[in-house]
């Protein structure tokens, strides 16, 4: 709803008092903004703003409006969240992942599902920057991504747990420490675009190791199959419910004492304000609650 989207950007504007700042607050561009309130501006038949060369300020008669645009809205909100018995959760919920969270997430969302039959929960998998920008632009209700360098002030970060960055090779690739096993293999990049992809290239550099990549994909699953196959060798985190190093066919080699083995850290994002809040917490501490039993078991192994 397009004029629901046009009154939470003027409550923005409201808030932090320029176009620029609001734009940063509802992840959209300076123009869209002015586009928007120009927008509502012709729909209520008034004007917002007081204009003065670049700047646009809230007139009076808009400072009134603010309650009540903030009310509107707060119960648009009590309204889209459906409502069941005391303790029943119903509605529905959409969250995203990454491709090495959906086991967890999936063995969650099943549960969920039968302890909840009247709650309807879509899990769709991608890359952390297209999940973050459905979440942002209320697509999805969460997101269980990597840490983002830049995250809009509009969603919240919720840590769950950090993967270290690690060498993965065949179990015959030729060398035998870190340097050796990159320089002497094919090298296959993960998707230098995506966060994971630059912790790789910065590890690579602080190594002082330059390859030509044989092949670079945006899959850190696809990566570690063509390299069982004896493809190459690659630089990519190690994923929390990889069996990895219970493959014979795998070796997966620490970085070099001297290197400040860098992270990704993994965990979920979601609007501050949207309605299905008792939901996604619900996943997320479930969720938790799997990864840290898997660390416990990880460490007595």
């Amino acid at each position: 709803m397009n004029g629901l989207h046009f009154l939470r950007t003027f409550v923005a504007v409201a808030r932090h008092g320029s176009f620029s700042e609001a734009a940063e607050q509802v992840g959209v561009t300076q123009a869209a903004v002015s586009f928007q309130m120009r927008s509502l501006e012709t729909e209520l038949g008034r004007k917002l703003f007081d204009r003065s060369g670049r700047l646009a300020i809230l007139n009076a008669e808009a400072r009134e409006l603010v309650p009540e645009v903030e009310s509107l809205l707060n119960a648009w909100e009590r309204i889209r969240k459906p409502r069941g018995k005391t303790g029943e959760l119903v509605g529905s919920v959409t969250v995203g992942a990454l491709v090495s969270c959906m086991s967890t997430l999936l063995h969650v969302v099943s549960r969920l599902k039968m302890d909840h039959p009247g709650l309807d929960v879509r899990v769709l998998h991608g890359q952390t920057n297209g999940l973050a920008a459905r979440v942002l632009a209320g697509e999805l209700d969460a997101a269980f991504v990597v840490e983002c360098s830049h995250l809009s002030p509009a969603l919240s970060w919720l840590p769950m747990y950090r993967e270290p960055l690690v060498i993965l090779a065949h179990a015959d690739a030729h060398g035998d420490d870190a340097v050796s096993v990159l320089t002497g293999n094919p090298y296959l990049r993960f998707d230098a675009s995506q966060r994971t992809g630059a912790l790789a290239e910065r590890t690579l550099r602080e190594m002082g190791v330059s390859i030509e990549a044989f092949m670079e994909l945006n899959s850190i699953t696809e990566l570690a199959a063509l390299v069982e196959q004896g493809f190459g060798v690659t630089v990519v985190p190690r994923l929390r419910d990889a069996l990895w190093a219970d493959n014979p066919k795998l070796r997966v080699i620490a970085l070099p004492e001297h290197v400040r083995t860098p992270h990704r850290s993994i965990g979920m994002i979601e609007r501050s304000d949207h309605a299905r809040q008792d939901v996604t917490t619900y996943i997320r501490e479930q969720c938790a609650r799997m990864w840290s039993c898997q660390e416990g078991s990880t460490a007595a192994g």
